[in-house]
């Protein structure tokens, strides 16, 4: 299934556009559940089309789902022409998955844990389940989320067929431009982790010294009520927690112990990461930072609660840092692709305690020719001279070819 995205994921996109194309029609005719209607405060979210009136964007809907499941299809199955189809791709791709939405696919990232307890403990306080949590305005959210990851998919499996390369490694017959080199990606990748670092710093620092009595950045008044109101201090003490942890998962992307397990996870020390197990959650974590970061940008700015947006804003450069620093390692460690056989051995210039590239079995020699490689194909023809003369035999000439 991971193999064959690049034919997958056009026909979902085409059939997650077509849903919500009908769903469209649906609310322009006065159906019920419009998931941007006006609603308590309670259950309303903080995405860009909160509140948005349904005679506007219900035909809109319908208008891009429609058309949309249509381009989808002939992105998939036709050769790809011109610039027009790739920008309506991308276009789709980041309205949904990056401006439309809101924090609550941080929230669920990071609270996944003990949404899974909820689900059979139910939620503490006054809430009456995990519905009063994920209610539909969210987890239309959510969808629109995955039909934007669905569409960058479409869009860069048929940009990559535009430029005749491999449409699962983006490799081409032309040569690796000089900053995807590991090397390049290593320095480069060090200053995105750097900035991803240093960008989540205000919202720990505030948070930390909230929970501790100071209202920093915040009045006195603000910071009672958040003493009133039981566990939000803890919460967000326990977010700037989890984001100083995710700080120290970040330096793994450009440090050995990211592509080989330190001692001090001991039962898999010395052995190679997977690079699946740090590209995909760092990947979702930039991507959902985004639009929280967005959703902050829009809010109200408060002088005298600056710190309620401010750091949160930051989370815009946080995910794309993250974001840039988790593509300088997938640079690194990727290998030969699979399906066009272009690459090597993994890149990472990185290295173990015993001077071998990071990744590389000890069973193989670096710069040994493949048996099968043109390496080894003139010394297969000298061998068959030297064979053939002590023979007292020349060669087999080579079948002439036609003019």
């Amino acid at each position: 299934m991971r193999k064959n995205w690049p034919a997958w994921s056009g026909y979902a996109a085409a059939s997650w556009s077509l849903a919500y194309g009908v769903l469209g029609i649906f609310w322009a005719a006065g159906g019920a559940d419009y998931p941007f209607a006006k609603v308590d405060e309670d259950h309303s979210t903080g995405s860009l089309l909160e509140g948005a009136p349904v005679d506007i964007v219900a035909p809109a809907m319908a208008v891009l789902g429609l058309t949309g499941a249509v381009v989808a299809v002939v992105m998939t199955r036709r050769q790809p022409r011109g610039w027009l189809l790739q920008a309506f791709a991308g276009v789709l791709a980041v309205g949904l998955a990056l401006v439309i939405p809101d924090y609550t696919l941080l929230a669920i990232v990071a609270l996944s844990p003990a949404l899974v307890v909820f689900a059979f403990t139910g939620v503490p306080g006054e809430q009456g389940g995990v519905g009063d949590i994920l209610y539909w305005h969210r987890v239309n959210l959510v969808l629109m989320f995955v039909g934007g990851l669905l569409w960058a998919a479409t869009a860069l499996a048929y940009h990559r067929r535009a430029r005749q390369a491999c449409i699962s490694c983006g490799r081409s017959e032309q040569p690796d431009r000089a900053w995807t080199t590991p090397s390049a990606a290593l320095r480069w990748g060090r200053w995105a982790v750097a900035a991803a670092v240093v960008a989540n710093l205000p919202y720990e620092f505030t948070r930390v010294a909230w929970y501790f009595g100071w209202p920093l950045g915040i009045t006195d008044e603000f910071h009672r009520m958040m003493a009133d109101t039981p566990g939000m201090l803890e919460i967000g003490l326990a977010m700037a927690l989890m984001g100083v942890g995710g700080s120290v998962l970040t330096h793994g992307l450009v440090h050995r112990w990211g592509e080989v397990y330190p001692r001090w996870i001991w039962f898999k020390a010395g052995q190679r990461v997977p690079p699946s197990r740090a590209i995909v959650p760092a990947s979702v974590v930039a991507l959902v930072l985004i639009p929280a970061g967005l959703m902050n940008l829009r809010m109200p700015f408060e002088p005298d609660n600056w710190a309620l947006t401010a750091p949160g804003a930051l989370a815009i450069v946080w995910g794309a840092a993250l974001g840039a620093a988790t593509y300088a390692y997938y640079l690194r460690r990727r290998t030969t692709c699979r399906r066009c056989g272009r690459g090597s051995a993994p890149g990472s210039v990185l290295t173990s305690r015993s001077g071998a590239p990071a990744g590389r079995s000890s069973g193989s020699r670096a710069g040994s020719p493949r048996a099968g490689s043109p390496a080894t194909a003139p010394r297969r023809s000298r061998t068959r001279s030297v064979r053939s003369a002590r023979a007292g035999t020349r060669p087999a000439a080579a079948p002439p070819t036609s003019g």
